[in-house]
């Protein structure tokens, strides 16, 4: 490739020759919706990396992750030399990685599966070193311009005017891996068998594969998470940037004329971006109930407790606490609403008197303000 250094400008774009390096490149789970045409060469000094730049890294010592989540949902085994087509973006989880953005095109690793390349700044003491990436370059198009994920985004289209509202539930936890992607998909399974079209999102966390392929499983006629609205991930997000995220997948899974709308928030409630949506007068006017997941008896106690200072309904809870029945019975002594397996939730009837009862009793509080 020829090196090509603009004027007034640092970046360094080399277009490419008669090779495209991009033909045996493995692509990851975030860059489903990038069109590879549109790359033209690589930009590979002067940039400092951006949430959601479109990186090619060639892969060096296999760490933690040892196979990438493609576009079509397998997982790809990595090996040493391979070259993958991933994003930059921040990392926050406790239970695996905490990544920053690097300043420049140095060495960085690998610190999701779905494809998100950081600079790693801490790990759980359980997890090993992450696969190491050495950038080749950022992907960018005929004039020199890195290509980033927001490029793609669907459009911001206008919440519908809709004659019949269309209600919505969200899962919230107390933690990663505290079963709210089960809960949720759970949820869409008994509904989708009581007969109900249901539209699943994700609105806030990292992006991967295994909770989109999850919900597509379970029913959902309808699945979207905020990659496709342009971001790797939802780490350091504005408060106004969130909400506006959560309103514009509402408003795509609206119009695929869904009975219901499922909604993810990663992570616990404790955590930046959930505590923020958790919070938001915006979010909790567009839903009609919370179920929340629990990894164990207290965590279910006390984030029940904090989503109801915070004016949410909250129709019954779940979670990985479920798997003990001296936890459950734990909590029911505690609660005032159902304790649900996810036996329960993918159970049609069930879920479909879940979603009445939100129905219900929103409608009995739009009646009360009223008055």
């Amino acid at each position: 490739m020829n090196v090509m250094t603009y004027p007034g400008a640092r970046e360094e774009f080399q277009p490419f020759d008669s090779e495209n390096p991009l033909a045996r490149a493995k692509r990851s789970f975030v860059t489903r919706r990038v069109e590879l045409s549109d790359v033209s060469g690589l930009v590979t000094a002067g940039h400092a990396p951006r949430s959601g730049d479109l990186l090619l890294a060639r892969v060096g010592r296999i760490g933690h992750h040892k196979r990438l989540e493609r576009p079509d949902g397998r997982r790809a085994h990595l090996f040493a030399g391979d070259h993958v087509v991933v994003a930059y973006g921040e990392r926050y989880a406790p239970d695996q990685f905490g990544g920053v953005l690097p300043a420049d095109l140095e060495q960085c690793a690998l610190v999701a599966a779905g494809g998100i390349a950081a600079q790693e700044q801490c790990r759980h003491r359980a997890v090993s070193a992450p696969t190491v990436l050495e950038p080749v370059g950022l992907l960018a198009d005929s004039n020199g311009h890195v290509l980033n994920l927001m490029r793609y985004a669907v459009a911001p289209d206008d919440l519908p005017t809709e004659a019949r509202p269309i209600p919505a539930l969200a899962v919230f936890g107390n933690s990663m891996n505290a079963g709210k992607t089960t809960a949720l998909a759970r949820l869409a399974l008994g509904l989708a068998r009581a007969g109900k079209r249901v539209a699943c999102i994700k609105v806030t966390g990292t992006g991967a594969g295994g909770d989109y392929w999850m919900m597509h499983d379970a029913g959902a006629v309808w699945v979207g998470d905020f990659t496709d609205m342009g971001h790797a991930t939802t780490v350091s997000l504005s408060r106004e940037r969130i909400e506006a995220l959560a309103a514009g997948l509402i408003a795509h899974a609206h119009a695929a004329s869904p009975d219901v709308v499922l909604i993810e928030i990663a992570d616990g409630l404790l955590q930046r971006e959930t505590a923020l949506l958790a919070e938001s007068r915006d979010l909790r006017e567009r839903i009609d109930g919370v179920i929340f997941a629990g990894a164990d008896a207290m965590g279910a106690l006390n984030g029940v407790a904090m989503l109801r200072h915070q004016g949410h309904r909250v129709l019954g809870v779940s979670g990985a606490f479920t798997a003990a029945p001296l936890a459950m019975t734990e909590v029911a002594a505690h609660l005032d609403v159902p304790v649900l397996e996810k036996t329960d939730l993918s159970n049609p009837h069930q879920a479909a008197a879940l979603l009445a009862a939100a129905t219900r009793q929103g409608a009995r509080d739009e009646t009360a303000q009223a008055v």
